[in-house]
C-alpha cells in the first residue's frame, strides 16, 4: 500500500480500538504492579515483624534483660540489613517475573494508612511499656498482633489483586 508520502490516517473505529487497547494494558500493568509478594517474602516478613517486639524490648530493657543491650542492638540492626536484602531480592525477582516493579502506591489509602501508623506504634510502644512494666507478656503480645496483621495485609493485598484482574 503507497501513501505518497502522507501519513496513514486509522479510522475512528481503529483509533478506538487502539485506545481501548491502551487502557486495557494500562489497567493490566496496574494489576501486575499491584500483586501479592511472593509467599516466601510473606513469611519472612510475617517472621520479622513477629521479631520486632523482643528485641526492641532487650534494647530498652533496665536492667539488661536475657542478653545485654548492646547484643540487642547488634541483633535488630542485623535484622534490619536482612529485611533490607530480602525485599530487595522480592522486588528484583518480580521485576525479573512480570516486567513491572512492586508498587505499594496502588494500594487503597484506608488500608495502608492505618498499617503504617499503628503497627510501628504496637511494635515499639511494646518495648516502652515493657521497659516501664517489666512485664515481657506485652511484647508477646505486640509480636502476636504484629504477626496476624502482616498474614492480614498480605491477605487484603492477594484480595485486591484478584480484585483488579478480575
Amino acid at each position: 500500500m503507497e501513501t505518497n508520502g502522507e501519513p496513514i490516517r486509522p479510522t475512528a473505529q481503529q483509533a478506538l480500538a487502539a485506545l481501548a487497547e491502551t487502557e486495557q494494558v494500562r489497567a493490566s500493568t496496574t494489576a501486575l504492579s499491584a500483586t501479592p509478594w511472593p509467599l516466601w517474602f510473606t513469611a519472612a516478613l510475617t517472621l520479622y515483624t513477629a521479631a520486632i517486639p523482643p528485641v526492641y524490648g532487650g534494647t530498652l530493657a533496665e536492667p539488661d534483660w536475657l542478653l545485654p543491650r548492646s547484643t540487642w542492638s547488634v541483633i535488630l540492626i542485623v535484622m534490619t540489613a536482612a529485611h533490607a536484602a530480602l525485599f530487595a531480592a522480592a522486588a528484583s525477582q518480580w521485576r525479573r517475573k512480570t516486567g513491572v516493579a512492586l508498587r505499594l502506591d496502588v494500594l487503597p489509602k484506608r488500608v495502608t494508612i492505618p498499617l503504617v501508623t499503628g503497627l510501628p506504634a504496637v511494635l515499639l510502644g511494646s518495648g516502652f511499656v515493657f521497659r516501664a512494666t517489666g512485664e515481657p507478656l506485652w511484647l508477646c503480645g505486640a509480636s502476636v498482633v504484629g504477626a496476624a496483621v502482616s498474614v492480614a495485609f498480605h491477605l487484603v493485598f492477594v484480595r485486591l489483586h484478584r480484585k483488579a484482574t478480575a
